[in-house]
């Protein structure tokens, strides 16, 4: 009896130590925040996600068990856990809210999670994700502080005697340190510019011009010293609304060139930093190219732009105002999405936005669809619970509905303006919008109307509120039928600018058929009139223009826009020296523009989602959209981040011969992918992983589903 218990008890020790079959997750999150060790949680009761890795094709979630330990102990022998959900049978892996024991300010706690595949035992417990919450803890988002990093320079050169130009090739908010060897004690004068060549910082600006210059004079002392060189403390010019830059950092701006002269010191070493100061970011997260090289140079300055411009540690317009506006932070937040799998810093500055709102009326409407984009960039509801209630009241701006359901203009919060001036914006500058009628009824306004109702159904449907979702989509139904009857010209088969004229610019059209709000047979000559105007509006109307391209099946024309040159184009950016987008297309537009405005980057989200494809279709991308539309490019591949994991697509095609397509899908996510056949070709033959496939091209779209997380490739042959 003794020697069979034994035996017993010695087959639960090697079922025991036998390795699991599932791996352990990957890139933790608290509170959507990645990181080994996180500062300042002050949700109590945070939201835990994670990435299922892909072992198998088709990979699924199958369970999972999460814990959580103070961090006193950690889960060692001895552990106290908190909070142990033990064995769930569920697929979900984002936004899993704790119900632990209360946690106290300012402790700090980890937590870990392991998981199931496809039905398989549990696996590996995670490395541990460290967390401190804050000292007050309340329901609102979490964010990480900013971080400096330093930038060695490309170059630096003497100009002449005693006058050194350092060029660090791009610009950064931050300030300069430098490590240097000089002669004797004294002052050096630097001079720092946004803007340079290699014959020195630009001191001489235009009139009005919000391009950064300033001199500093620096003492050192003789012999071997570092310096961090800030710019002077009043030289700030913006309001105090402005966002303040933490204190450890420093006075910071924006700038590229460091100009030095010596006074007459010797300097017997130079070496010099750019400390750039930015929200953590990951340079491996994406990456794009193209057999377009003006369009792998876009991309590259959309991307860098993002990185940039998060120095202030929330969505700002710039450094002229440095305040966060709905519309700059909503193409702020997709272009950042598209580049990098951090949505933290998109959702603290949608929740910013809710307290201290802008004036004009579709920057509010903005805030329903930044809402839209957390949502279905995260899958995380915890957002949408807080602000419901709010979107709904403030945001969707049902009080300025007529009894039709169309929104009436109304009047601009500054008093001094001239009389029937509405916060109505159309587009902005003003310059830029194409000669629009205002009326008390705009079109464009009404437009972003009707894509707040079909979001706040979405959310409302989220949230199991399912008689408000039913009334909203209803209500957007209706709302389309009295539009297209009231604001289209049945004789120009054209929108309108509003009701009482008959004027028809391209915004009253462009954002009709960026919304789907343009019926299928009006859909060729509404677009066709976008087209024949080109970058008829300024740098934030063209995130719409290039969305309704693509969505009308105009990627040939899209990608036209994006590398066309010219003052009105964004490859105009890149010509006249800048390394972060612009605030509009040239200085001609706008005297006082940013040379580093985030609005200014839509093709760095477009390319992402458009032309190679990658789109959530269901919150959290529980089900993703891969639809690349590579138009007449020989090829184009990339990676686009996602809450889930990476997305691969890689596009290469012989006009009129073939196409190859792989890509590759993280675990855990139902995959719908789509491929257009080019005009006036005839689909031959289709074939997925080496095996015929059968298909239906009578849309001259194919649609494959039933492919599986991991590797895949796709051929086509066209006749």
């Amino acid at each position: 009896m003794r020697k069979l218990k034994s035996l017993f008890l010695m087959s639960i020790v090697a079922a025991i130590s036998l390795p699991a079959k599932t791996p352990a997750p990957t890139d933790l999150r608290c509170e959507l925040l990645k990181g080994n060790a996180l500062v300042s949680i002050r949700n109590p009761k945070p939201n835990f996600a994670w990435i299922v890795p892909v072992t198998t094709a088709g990979g699924n979630q199958s369970s999972y068990q999460i814990q959580v330990a103070p961090a006193a102990t950690g889960f060692g022998e001895g552990a106290s856990l908190v909070w142990d959900t033990g064995f769930v049978e569920s697929r979900q892996s984002l936004g899993i809210e704790y119900a632990g024991a209360s946690l106290v300010a300012a402790e700090t706690y980890e937590w870990r999670v392991r998981i199931g595949l496809n039905g398989d035992e549990i696996g590996h417990w995670s490395e541990p994700q460290r967390f401190t919450m804050s000292r007050q803890l309340k329901n609102a988002p979490s964010s990480h502080p900013t971080v400096g990093s330093p930038i060695a320079p490309r170059s630096i050169v003497e100009l002449e005697t005693g006058r050194f130009l350092i060029d660090f090739g791009r610009v950064a908010f931050g300030f300069l340190e430098l490590d240097l060897i000089a002669s004797e004690a004294g002052e050096l004068t630097i001079h720092f510019g946004e803007r340079g060549s290699e014959t020195g910082a630009l001191r001489e600006l235009p009139e009005r011009s919000s391009v950064r210059y300033y001199e500093v004079s620096q003492t050192v002392s003789k012999g071997n010293g570092v310096y961090g060189v800030h710019p002077p403390k009043d030289f700030r010019n913006t309001k105090p609304v402005a966002i303040a830059i933490p204190g450890r950092f420093g006075t910071i701006a924006p700038f590229r060139y460091a100009e030095i002269e010596t006074n007459g010191i010797k300097l017997e070493k130079l070496g010099a930093n750019q400390i750039a100061i930015h929200y953590p970011w990951d340079e491996y997260a994406s990456f794009f190219r193209s057999s377009n090289e003006d369009l792998n140079a876009l991309w590259e300055l959309c991307k860098y732009s993002m990185k940039a411009t998060s120095f202030a540690g929330i969505y700002v317009d710039g450094d002229r105002e440095r305040i966060p506006y709905e519309a700059d932070a909503y193409i702020n937040m997709l272009s950042h999405y598209a580049v990098d799998s951090e949505y933290s810093i998109g959702r603290y500055t949608h929740e910013y936005l809710m307290d201290f709102a802008t004036w004009p009326t579709e920057w509010k409407q903005h805030s329903v669809m930044l809402a839209g984009m957390d949502l279905m960039y995260t899958g995380d509801t915890s957002s949408i619970r807080r602000t419901y209630e709010r979107l709904k009241k403030e945001k969707t701006l049902e009080y300025l509905a007529r009894e039709d359901g169309l929104l009436v203009s109304h009047p601009y919060p500054n008093h001094t303006m001239r009389s029937g001036d509405s916060a109505d914006i159309v587009d902005w500058p003003p310059v830029e919008r194409d000669n629009y009628v205002f009326k008390d009824v705009n079109t464009v306004v009404n437009a972003f109307h009707y894509l707040n109702l079909l979001q706040m159904s979405e959310f409302a449907r989220t949230l199991g509120k399912e008689d408000e979702a039913k009334d909203y989509a209803e209500r957007s139904a209706v709302f389309h039928e009295v539009f297209n009857k009231k604001l289209f010209n049945e004789e120009t088969g054209l929108y309108v600018d509003g009701i009482g004229t008959e004027h028809s610019a391209f915004h009253a059209n462009l954002f009709p058929l960026a919304f789907g709000l343009v019926p299928e047979e009006r859909r060729a000559k509404v677009a066709a009139f976008i087209e024949s105007k080109d970058l008829a509006c300024s740098v934030y109307a063209a995130q719409y223009l290039l969305e309704a391209l693509y969505e009308g099946g105009r990627e040939d024309a899209a990608l036209r826009l994006m590398t066309m040159k010219g003052v009105r184009s964004w490859q105009n950016m890149l010509a006249v020296g800048s390394t972060i987008t612009m605030e509009a297309w040239d200085d001609s537009f706008k005297p006082n523009q940013d040379w580093n405005h985030a609005w200014g980057a839509a093709p760095g989200n477009v390319i992402a989602r458009f032309m190679l494809g990658v789109r959530p279709l269901t919150p959290g991308f529980g089900e993703m959209l891969i639809a690349p539309r590579p138009g007449s490019l020989e090829f184009v591949e990339g990676r686009v981040p996602t809450i889930r994991g990476p997305v691969d697509v890689s596009v290469h095609q012989v006009q009129g011969v073939s196409m190859s397509v792989s890509i590759r899908i993280p675990g855990n996510t139902e995959p719908r992918v789509s491929l257009k056949i080019p005009e006036e070709q005839t689909l031959l033959r289709l074939q997925v992983n080496g095996k015929d496939w059968p298909f239906d091209e009578s849309a001259g779209v194919i649609e494959l589903s039933g492919l599986g997380s991991g590797s895949h490739e796709i051929e086509l042959t066209f006749d």
